[in-house]
């Protein structure tokens, strides 16, 4: 440690202080007077999406990427009204994806024009429980994944705890970059992974010029497996424009948790008919099936138009939340990322310096390397709860991080 430390120059504290983290993350092991190791295989990781660091008393918690709860819609009503429909209770045989929500789905999905009309669906517990029963069907520990990066935190753990190899794809606000990606297929990855829109961390929403590129480019790669992750569903502002079916294995995941709160932990999986087989194949000898209580929870809250509304408010007052505070950063001098979603993304030069200091000044963020896995440094800012009379206060303090007196830029 103490050679370590002279070569980096920094403190044996901070190095004894690293090899901890990696300790509990589970990359490395230790072994005595034999020494540290790094592990052939991690264990499931939690640093970086399952464990926060806890926010002081008296900080604006900007940090959570967590949707505001006050614009969730109640689902007491929900859960009445499927109580009160009086169906049959389910047996083990009978206790599968329900026929109903399939054809709610379809339409729904078909009318953002996401291409299902073919496709086989069912339902899982979630975004990412999709995305590794997809992994599972397909991949094997060492298959290389082209994710975006910066991006999102539980994917890479993901990956980690999988045994797969990250392989990091730039992106820009119109999603991953197409000679990012191309190099990252020339490397060798087997599975892609894109974000449709409400990119976590940076607000990037995939568009139709960048799909069409994005399709031109897989296209030619039939044997890789593209997963598409539209998470934020109702609550992104604009339409989802998707990658489709252009290679032999693909999926399309919808998840419920954003636009009616994390605790309806169901998603819609749409994809070809062998991974659909192979997921539902694998859930039958596992968990057996997402509860048919959610499942009829989920389709009602699909049709009643007053819970649209709510979730469509809270579209707008996210949209309006994420504009004041991107105006009043730019205003600032700084740029920021964030067209849809509910975060924003700062780059900042050392991100250690940018959070201690904003937690001065009474703003707990997000530091990027949670995200990061090449990608330069930066910031991430959840505008959820965040007040458009908050944003030029928060946007100052935020300048004055990134640019101290004397630094910064002129007003544009």
């Amino acid at each position: 440690m103490r050679v370590l430390a002279g070569s980096l120059h920094v403190s044996p504290a901070t190095v004894a202080k690293a090899y901890q983290e990696l300790r509990q993350r589970g990359l490395i092991e230790t072994e005595g007077r034999r020494g540290t190791r790094v592990r052939s295989r991690p264990a499931v990781a939690v640093r970086r999406s399952g464990q926060r660091t806890p926010i002081p008393p008296g900080l604006r918690d900007l940090s959570s990427g967590e949707p505001d709860l006050r614009l969730l819609p109640p689902l007491m009503p929900a859960l009445a009204a499927t109580a009160a429909m009086q169906s049959p209770p389910q047996g083990y045989a009978s206790a599968v994806t329900m026929p109903e929500l399939v054809d709610a789905a379809r339409p729904r999905l078909l009318a953002e024009g996401v291409p299902v009309s073919g496709a086989e669906i069912i339902v899982t517990s979630g975004a990412l429980d999709s995305i590794e029963r997809v992994f599972g069907a397909h991949l094997r520990p060492g298959d290389s994944v082209a994710i975006e990066d910066p991006g999102w935190g539980a994917l890479i753990d993901l990956l980690a705890a999988l045994g797969l190899r990250a392989a990091p794809v730039a992106v820009d606000e119109h999603g991953p970059d197409p000679a990012a990606l191309e190099a990252a297929l020339r490397s060798g990855a087997r599975a892609v992974v894109v974000t449709v829109r409400a990119q976590n961390p940076t607000g990037a929403a995939v568009g139709a010029r960048r799909a069409r590129q994005l399709r031109e480019l897989l296209s030619d790669h039939p044997g890789v497996l593209v997963v598409e992750d539209d998470h934020a569903a109702e609550l992104a502002e604009r339409p989802p424009h998707c990658i489709g079916a252009v290679t032999g294995s693909w999926a399309f995941v919808r998840s419920a948790s954003k636009p009616f709160g994390p605790d309806l932990r169901i998603a819609v999986l749409a994809g070809d008919e062998t991974t659909i087989a192979r997921v539902a194949g694998r859930m039958r000898i596992g968990m057996g099936w997402v509860s048919t209580v959610l499942q009829r929870t989920l389709l009602w809250l699909w049709r009643d138009p007053e819970v649209t509304a709510l979730v469509g408010r809270a579209a707008e007052t996210y949209g309006k939340r994420r504009r004041a505070l991107r105006d009043a950063l730019r205003a600032e001098g700084v740029e920021a990322s964030g067209d849809t979603g509910i975060n924003v993304w700062i780059p900042v030069p050392d991100e250690t310096h940018a959070v201690a200091a904003l937690r001065d000044r009474g703003y707990a963020v997000a530091p990027g390397a949670i995200f990061r896995v090449g990608s330069p440094p930066g910031i991430r800012i959840t505008i959820s709860t965040l007040t458009t009379e908050e944003a030029p206060e928060l946007a100052r303090a935020v300048a004055s991080v990134i640019h101290p007196v004397g630094l910064a830029p002129p007003m544009r």
